[in-house]
């Protein structure tokens, strides 16, 4: 297999999608079906979560593993190349979810992260979830 240049590989990386990816989409279409209505991508809300229950204060995070740093402590060691950048900017991610959750919940909210493969796997389980919440039934 040839190397990607670093043109081909910053081409795909602008293609990466950071609102209604699969993920997104799979979640959104399941909550709609059971009547729950939401706001999307909302900008004035802290790290602009993908799912949002403004009246109830819940925020919904649909984290792709390789940007959130899913199982970081195993994965890390599987960059091969441009550790520098990469290293660093998948552990500021995770720290800087971690500083939405903190804000958010400070000001009153709930927040629900779900893994990508959670989603795929799981996705009426994860709806379940979040319906719980709403409902006042869920911590």
């Amino acid at each position: 297999m040839s190397k990607k240049t670093k043109e081909q590989i910053s081409f795909n990386m602008k293609r990466v999608k950071n609102k209604d990816s699969d993920i997104e989409l799979l979640l959104r279409k399941e909550l709609w079906s059971r009547g729950l209505r939401y706001r999307k991508n909302v900008t004035g809300i802290i790290g602009k979560p993908d799912i949002v229950f403004k009246s109830k204060k819940v925020a919904v995070f649909c984290d792709s593993e390789f940007w959130h740093g899913y199982d970081w402590a195993n994965r890390k060691k599987d960059f091969k190349s441009n550790q520098d950048f990469w290293i660093p900017k998948i552990e500021r991610n995770i720290e800087r979810d971690k500083e939405v959750n903190y804000t958010l919940e400070s000001e009153g909210w709930k927040v629900l992260r779900f893994w990508g493969k959670e989603i795929k796997k799981n996705c009426k389980e994860c709806a379940d979830r979040i319906q719980r919440v709403l409902e006042g039934t869920d911590d």
